[in-house]
Parts: structure tokens; sequence; C-alpha cells
């Protein structure tokens, strides 16, 4: 790696990190926490690459980018940033920032961002108009986990392009949540935002009449798979006669529209014009670790609308952050608004946690068919499409550790379970020594209880 860096960030810390790391690199780093002097360098004619935080002692980062664009047209910024939300990564996208990276960061992925960066020809950016992103807005999409932060990178890339989106996953995942996101941060903004069902098409005039109120604007398909076989016929020659002044199509759905498809239950011709970029929206399951996060964000909003003040304790935040959520974000914000209004004192107990989470369901969605195959053509299916849903992207690095993880968690439950917990038993029946059992419980955090078990 070649070439001069500028690093912006309040904290000493990770100022130290980032210049140790480059300059073993073969990089040479001037690094400071105020924004006056990163600008002063950056107009001074320093610098290859920008490394800056948002939030600064004096000022805000992303606001320096159009700066930084104007003074040094083709400089890269990469935004490095403690506040994991989607408008902090659509804002990033919005003033022409490089690349977007989450605190905390993962040191080698800067890494390779940065080389990729100082080898790369930038091209002078285009003037857009600004987004004035909402904060306020109280969007619950937020998160530092890859799977959040892979979807904010996703949204940010298709908001302003025209090609068709279909958004898919779980009920309660927030699947509007991100159409009406890449409709109201796009270009098409201050034109309407239209959302149909299966009601708003029926007769021969349903889609014409969908497609004049969305005069330009964004038109939604929702739960697409659950619409009538002719519904989707409408739908289809209305999407092959759009014109010029077509509006931004989007669709939803927490159906497998592949499975559906290859059933006869969906049409073949609807997916493939509906499926320009698919946006996969992760279940709660698939970020666990954003689950503490998005409680603390519940009970700030709750608070705000006038409720005792409420805190999680340590034993109930384990509790919460166990629990399967087969309801996702929306049955952890209805469970939360439950917890602030039974719990007696200003921190919530684990008691008062399970009274409220005893009478929810907390298994996982199911899925069918799948009783007949064998393990490896159902692993196989379902990593199919996982890929297929991404569209024309990549899923986000580190697939085969997470994969893994995936299946090796559930074999060593069932497996310890199976044997009452006696891992001597267990590490036989599985056929691996002890030692690397045990190791293996302790790096998946699995919770071992002994027990008599008559198998």
């Amino acid at each position: 790696m070649d070439g001069t860096v500028l690093v912006a960030d309040d904290d000493r810390t990770i100022r130290t990190v980032l210049t140790q790391a480059l300059t073993r690199a073969g990089c040479k780093v001037h690094a400071t926490s105020s924004l006056v002097t990163l600008m002063r360098w950056v107009e001074e004619g320093k610098g290859d690459l920008v490394i800056s935080d948002v939030v600064m002692p004096d000022g805000n980062g992303l606001d320096q980018l159009p700066k930084i664009a104007k003074a040094r047209p083709g400089l890269p910024v990469i935004v490095i940033s403690a506040q994991n939300t989607i408008m902090t990564a659509i804002q990033a996208t919005e003033a022409d920032a490089y690349d977007y990276l989450p605190k905390p960061f993962d040191l080698p992925d800067l890494m390779k961002r940065s080389a990729r960066a100082l080898s790369a020809k930038r091209k002078v950016p285009v003037s857009r108009d600004p987004v004035v992103a909402d904060e306020g807005g109280d969007l619950p999409m937020i998160g530092r986990t890859p799977a959040m932060q892979h979807l904010y990178r996703l949204v940010a890339r298709v908001m302003n392009t025209a090609l068709p989106v279909l958004i898919t996953g779980e009920s309660g995942t927030g699947k509007s949540l991100i159409a009406r996101a890449i409709h109201d941060f796009s270009d098409r903004r201050s034109l309407p935002y239209v959302v149909v069902s299966g009601p708003d098409l029926e007769g021969m005039d349903g889609p014409s009449t969908a497609l004049s109120r969305a005069k330009g604007g964004a038109l939604v398909f929702d739960e697409v798979a659950d619409l009538s076989d002719m519904a989707q016929g409408r739908i289809v020659r209305m999407l092959d006669a759009l014109g010029d002044t077509a509006p931004r199509i989007m669709a939803t759905s927490q159906s497998d529209l592949i499975a559906r498809m290859e059933n006869g239950q969906f049409r073949q011709d609807l997916f493939y014009r509906l499926g320009g970029v698919t946006v996969p929206v992760p279940s709660l399951r698939e970020r666990v670790d954003d689950i503490p996060l998005l409680a603390d964000h519940f009970l700030a909003r709750v608070e705000r609308e006038g409720a005792p003040l409420r805190r999680l304790g340590e034993a109930a935040a384990d509790l919460v952050r166990s629990y399967s959520w087969p309801g996702n974000v929306r049955q952890l914000e209805n469970a939360v608004r439950r917890m602030v209004f039974t719990a007696t004192e200003p921190e919530i107990s684990r008691t008062e946690v399970e009274a409220v989470l005893s009478s929810q369901p907390a298994i996982e969605p199911l899925v069918s068919g799948a009783d007949s195959q064998k393990l490896s053509e159902s692993v196989g299916k379902h990593l199919r499409r996982y890929f297929d849903l991404h569209g024309g992207e990549l899923p986000a690095p580190g697939l085969y550790t997470r994969i893994l993880r995936e299946i090796e968690t559930p074999l060593l439950e069932i497996a310890l379970d199976a044997t009452g917990g006696n891992q001597a038993k267990c590490a036989d029946l599985l056929g691996i020594n002890r030692n690397t059992l045990r190791k293996k419980i302790t790096e998946l955090d699995i919770h071992v209880t002994r027990r008599r078990k008559l198998m």
C-alpha cells in the first residue's frame, strides 16, 4: 500500500491504531482530532485518502465531504461512525463518500478498503441535490451487525437507480420501512409514494388506477406473494406497458417467491420483472447483537411518549437477547412497551421480562416442504436461494464462518440435550475430542445443563 492517509477521529486510541496499521502497510499518516486541521491539510493538497469520523468536537464529518470534493475532486473519503443507522449510511452515500464503515470496525477490512481506495482512479463526483436525513423520524432501522451494515449499503446503492426492487424478509423485520426509506432519500422523494395490495388491483382498471396515483413516484406492491394469479397477470401487462414517466416499482414479500414459483404459485414472468435488485431484510435471529440496541431505542421512544423511564437489568437484558423473536422487530417493540407499563421499578427485572414473554410464542418460523429431503439437499437449496435473493450482489463477507456456525450451534445444542449435558457422551456421539467439544461450547456460548437423560 502506498500513499498518504489523513485520519480524523476524536478517539486517541483509534488514531493510534490506524496510524500504526497504515504505517506498517507502507503509508504516510497524518492524524488529527480536529476537522479544521483536516480541512487545512486537504486544502494544502496533502493526502491521497481521508478516513474520518462523523461526530467530532468541532463539527460533523459528513458536512465536510462536499467541501473536500470541491477542494480536491476525486479525493476518496472513508467514513467511520458509531451512529449505526440507515440514515448515516444514506447520508454518507449522498455526500459521495468512497466507503462507509460502522464502529467498532474490523481493522483488516478497513485496511483492504483503504488499499482499494488508494489504488482506484476516482471519478469526479456528480453533483446531487442534498438529502436532509430526519434523525427524528425514529426509523427503527438501526444496528451495527454485519447483516445490517450490508443492508444499509445495498439500500444506499439502489435508491437512485431505476431498477425495480424486491424487498424480502419475515413479518416484522421492517420491509415497508426499507421501501419508504428508498423512496424518501431518492431523487423521486417529492413525488407520490403509493402502496397497493390485493383489493387495489381488482378489476381491469386496478393496475392503471394505481399507476396514475403514483405519477412517476414510487409504486409498491405489498406482500406480492398474496396476490391472485389474475392480479399478477394484470401487473405483468402493466409493467410491460410502462413509459418514460413510469414510477419506481418496488414489492415486498415475506414468502419465498422462488419456492412459490417452483410450486406454480407465483408467476415466473412477474418474478423476473420485480426482481431487478433483491433487498433481503435480516431477521432478528440473524442480528442478535442488535437486540440490546433496539431494546434501548424502544425504551427511549416510550419515555418520549410520556411513559415512565425504564431500563433493563443485566439478567433481563440477557433474557431479551436470548429469546428467538419470531415476530422480529415489531414483536420486540410491542414486548418492550408491555415491560415498561408492567414493571414496578425503574429497572426491569428478569421476572418481569419472563411474565411478558411467557404469553408469546418463542419458536422460530418453520419451513415446510423439507421433511422428505436429505440434509445436504435442504441446505443446498437454502444456500442457492440465499444467493439468488441477493440479486446481482454478493452476500456480506465472512459467509463461510457464518454458515458453519449456523449449522454447528444447533447440532451441538441438540446433541448436548440428547445426552443430558454429559460432555463425554456428547463428544463420543459426535465423534470428536472432548477438549474440542469444550472449546466449541465456550466459543459458541452454549449453555450446558446436566440432568439425567434416559436414552
